[in-house]
Formats: structure tokens, sequence, C-alpha cells
């Protein structure tokens, strides 16, 4: 399969998920993707403990690693034989940082006029672009924590979502500047921010305090558009969410509950119905699935076609069917050697996914090949090595 972005090099100025999220797409598709790391260790993100052991491994496969020192004259010059090769930049340093070193888009785009130039931020262009922020932060600023968590516990999303998101973002606008390009000949400026996209996320909850002119509530304590639509616990104690979105799905529940009362109540003929007798009706519910093992309610669910879902964690996923069988797991190396199946990204092109050409590389694994290609000498990459240049 020829990759759509095989003729692509992008230059990937990053740390932690929301750049290297956006130059994974593109490394995806078949784009030539060079981190630009820090010396002497390379991103440190490398090096995080805790939730971030796993960002590294995650957002950095088919990408090529180049350590270099960008605050000293000879690290810039390496910096400027690439720019002349490259298509894409790619940044997410905090603000004014990419400026400092010589690296801003007003500084570059006089001398690269082809250059497509994304940069992903905090904040866009407005009273707040100055501030640093993360995805936590702006989690807390749109209202999403707000929505998350129960009345009075405002509680983060249990991913980078934001991150990740604005990520996908940059790489769309990156490939929409490309396309601009094939007419215009010229590249442009590109930006994405967390706070912007996580207002864009939270876009529908607007829309309702719009409509029904009045505050929203988060969502554990939402009034839910159908009846059954909620976790369970179950006999054997586990938790399962069952919904029941139609009155098809409701007549499908009570034969494989084996609850013909309930279908011939007229109180419970509709779905709106169902609601109005949710005070006697969901206990009734919530005991029925308690008298359940989790494996049973699954299986009824499953023969019934509704919605529904055992509570996972992160690990269950690596034994999943629909990812093991439908291809959607590729074998990736961790830092320690050992292999770990995480996920490809989720688009098919012609039914074709998209595979891993590269393993995450360790740091400045790429940097004397990709020196030689810019025409240093190995005497030159050494001595440039041996000055702390590059590594």
């Amino acid at each position: 399969m020829t990759l759509p972005l095989s003729n692509v090099r992008v230059l990937e100025f990053s740390h932690a998920v929301l750049g290297p999220a956006a130059g994974l797409h593109l490394a995806e598709f078949g784009a030539e993707v060079i981190r630009i790391e820090r010396t002497p260790d390379g991103d440190p993100t490398r090096r995080l403990p805790g939730f971030g052991q796993g960002y590294h491994t995650m957002f950095n496969r088919n990408k090529k690693s180049l350590v270099v020192d960008l605050k000293r004259e000879e690290g810039q010059a390496i910096v400027h034989k690439l720019l002349d090769t490259a298509d894409i930049l790619i940044e997410n340093f905090g603000p004014g940082t990419m400026a400092r070193l010589g690296l801003g888009y007003e500084q570059l785009h006089g001398r690269f006029p082809r250059l497509i130039y994304c940069a992903l931020k905090g904040f866009m262009p407005g009273p707040y672009e100055k501030r640093t922020a993360l995805d936590e932060v702006v989690q807390m600023m749109s209202g999403l924590a707000y929505m998350t968590g129960r009345p009075g516990d405002p509680l983060r999303a249990g991913a980078s979502i934001i991150d990740i998101m604005t990520g996908v973002y940059g790489a769309m606008g990156c490939l929409l500047a490309l396309q601009e390009r094939e007419k215009s000949g010229r590249g442009q400026l590109v930006q994405s921010a967390l706070f912007e996209t996580a207002a864009f996320i939270m876009g529908h909850h607007m829309a309702y305090a719009a409509i029904a002119q009045e505050p929203v509530p988060p969502m554990p304590a939402r009034v839910s558009a159908w009846a059954i639509y909620q976790q369970f616990e179950t006999a054997d104690g586990g938790r399962v969410f069952v919904g029941v979105t139609s009155d098809q799905q409701w007549h499908r529940f009570c034969d494989l509950f084996e609850r013909p009362d309930w279908l011939a109540d007229e109180r419970l003929q509709t779905n709106n119905g169902r609601i109005a007798q949710r005070d006697w009706f969901l206990p009734q519910v919530e005991s029925l699935m308690a008298g359940l093992t989790q494996s049973d309610i699954v299986a009824r669910c499953e023969a019934a076609n509704l919605p529904f879902s055992p509570i996972a964690h992160p690990e269950d996923l690596f034994d999943d069917p629909q990812l093991n069988e439908g291809g959607s797991l590729q074998e990736v190396t961790l830092p320690d050697g050992r292999s770990a199946r995480l996920p490809r990204l989720p688009l098919r092109l012609d039914a074709q996914p998209y595979d891993l050409r590269c393993q995450p590389p360790p740091a400045g694994h790429h940097t004397r090949p990709l020196l030689r290609q810019l025409g240093y000498s190995e005497a030159e990459i050494d001595t440039l090595e041996r000055d702390g240049i590059v590594k």
C-alpha cells in the first residue's frame, strides 16, 4: 500500500502528548516525521513516571529521532539545513519558546515560504494566549471537569482527550495546508489550541444551556433522555451499563429479561412514560439486574441487540476480541525491551489499516544518518557529537 503522505517530511519540536499526537497522525499516514529532541538525553517525556510512562511509547512510533542543541549556532545550522528539505514544522513548546530559539513562524516564513508551520498551544490568540496550559487546566476552564464529576466534585476525564484531539485538529490543519499549497505554492501558519478544542467539545452542552435557559447539570446528575440508561450492579459483584433507547429495544428487553408484565403495563408503553414512572420502575430494574450475573446480563443484552457494556479497565483492552480479531492492535516495543499490543489509528482507507513501520526510537537513533543526508562527513559528525551539539 502506497501511503498518502510518503513524500512529506515533518520536523516535530514537541513534548508530552499534544505535539507528538499531531505528528503521530501524519507519521501513520506515511510522512517522514523527525523529532527534534534536546541534548543530551532527548525529550524528558521519555523519563516521566506515573501516568506519563506510556506517553512516549504510544505517540512516537513511526518517527525518527534527532538529538541536537538548539541553543548553539552549530545546532541551529543543522535545523536550518533540515528546514530546507521539510514540508511541515510542528511545535507545542511554551509561548515564545520557538521565537527565542530563532525558530518562530515570523522568523522562518520569509526564508522558507513553502513551509507549513503548525503551532499547537494552550490558547489561540487572545487575552489568554501567553498563559501556560495543560490538558487538565482546560478541562477545568471549559466545564468538562464539571460535567464529568458529580455535583460539587469536578473531575478530569480519565484520558488526555484534549491533548489528543487538539493534535488531531493540528494534523487536519496540516493536511488542509498541504492541499492549499498545491494551488498557491506557499505554506502558511496552522494553529490549534487546547482551550478552544475543549470549548468545541463542550459545544452541545452550551447549545443545551442556550435552548433550555437553565444551568446544565453534571452528567452524573442529569435527567437522561431514556428511562433505562445507566450502570447496574450484578449478582457476582460486577457492573454493567445497559441502555434502552427505543420502544423496539424495550420490547426486546422485556422478552429477553422475562418481564412480560412490564411489557403489558400501559404506563410503560413509551420511553416518556417509562421516564415518568422512574421512581418506582428503576428500583425494580436494579433489583432484576442485581439477581443476575454479569455474564448472564451480557448474553441477554447481546441477544436482544441492546447497547451494553461491562465496566472495563484499560488493561482489559489487551484481550478484547474485537480489537484483536479485527486487527486494531499492533505489537509495539516498550522502553524496557518487552512488547505490548497498542491501538492502531481508528481509521482505514480502502479497508487497509496503517501499519507499524518503525518502533518508538531511542533518543538520537537517527541523528547520524540524517546528518549524512544533509552532507556532513563522518569526521564532522564525530566533532559535533564530541562537542555536545548532537547525540
